[in-house]
């Protein structure tokens, strides 16, 4: 049976996704969107996005989604329900499999981006957009004049931390060790900060009154003692790093040692043909805005490269 043969596969349906789709539907290059177990990517889970340009008094994170969704459609974009579950870049066209059918392709856009790690809690994904947040840029703004916590010791952590002092009145810093795992010059800073506060060898137990529909407070266990006490917040910041979505491309692109797709010129991966954006190779700044951008970008790049193979 012959495969249905495609222009261009974008994996994913976040920003970077959904902006390279609309470039190449742009472009007529008839794209096709494989949306992914987690349609719209992390911004299905913020419920307001103020710092999306064009939109002064914000939009909610699905709501964002769902218009950027509807402007590719518009020019032809095709969406396909499911996970992309093996991909075959040694030769062209490129297979891609899913859990709707196989296609090929002549090139691909990889924009699976990348997945906030999490404390594995109940109450922590019941509270996500409510209180919990992964992105203390995207949302330290809804904390001003507030209490919060960062679960985290890393520079992701430091550096969060040192964020939010911007905003909140008090930031504590909740750590499963006696010291902290940033950088010396990030832990200094975060130590002459008298806003910021250190909760030692302990780790976050539980977030309660999940029913409240809101942070009040965490329950913190000491991993030495195994003392358990609860301390009032009115925010947590889930710092603990991110995973790229990239267990597919193992051993097909170049990763680096996190994980991350390795990008030679421009979106332009190790396979050419193959484009990356957003989240998935951008383990720094990770913005709705900056995964767009990328996607654009990808999509001309591929628009490109589809000219000069014909």
């Amino acid at each position: 049976m012959r495969l249905p043969m495609k222009n261009v596969i974008i994996l994913g349906s976040g920003p970077a996704g959904l902006t390279a789709a609309l470039y190449a539907a742009r472009a007529m290059l008839e794209p096709v969107v494989i949306e992914g177990g987690e349609a719209g990517g992390q911004l299905m889970l913020t419920t307001e996005v103020e710092n999306y340009p064009g939109f002064p008094q914000g939009i909610l994170g699905p709501e964002l989604i769902a218009a950027m969704k509807e402007q590719a459609a518009r020019f032809g974009a095709e969406f396909v329900s499911g996970d992309a579950t093996a991909v075959d870049l040694s030769r062209r066209p490129f297979r891609v499999e899913t859990t709707a059918g196989t296609f090929e392709c002549r090139s691909l856009i990889v924009a699976t981006g990348a997945s906030a790690n999490l404390l594995g809690l109940d109450s922590e994904r019941a509270l996500i957009g409510h209180g919990v947040s992964t992105c203390a840029t995207c949302d330290a703004f809804f904390f001003r004049g507030k209490e919060v916590m960062v679960a985290g010791g890393g520079d992701s952590a430091v550096e969060d931390a040192l964020y939010l002092t911007k905003f909140a009145t008090k930031v504590t810093v909740i750590h499963r060790r006696d010291q902290l795992r940033a950088s010396k010059i990030m832990q200094q800073r975060a130590f002459d900060n008298e806003k910021i506060g250190f909760a030692w060898d302990s780790v976050v137990d539980e977030i309660p009154d999940v029913a409240q529909g809101k942070v009040v407070g965490v329950r913190l266990r000491n991993v030495k003692t195994g003392d358990v006490s609860e301390l009032p917040c009115d925010g947590v910041f889930i710092a603990i790093g991110h995973t790229p979505n990239t267990r597919l491309f193992e051993g097909q692109l170049e990763l680096d040692v996190k994980g991350y797709i390795v990008l030679k010129n421009s979106t332009e991966t190790s396979v050419p043909g193959v484009f990356a954006a957003g989240d998935v190779v951008d383990p720094r700044y990770k913005q709705a805005v900056t995964a767009a951008g990328m996607g654009c970008r990808a999509a001309l790049d591929a628009e490109k490269w589809l000219e000069t193979e014909r």
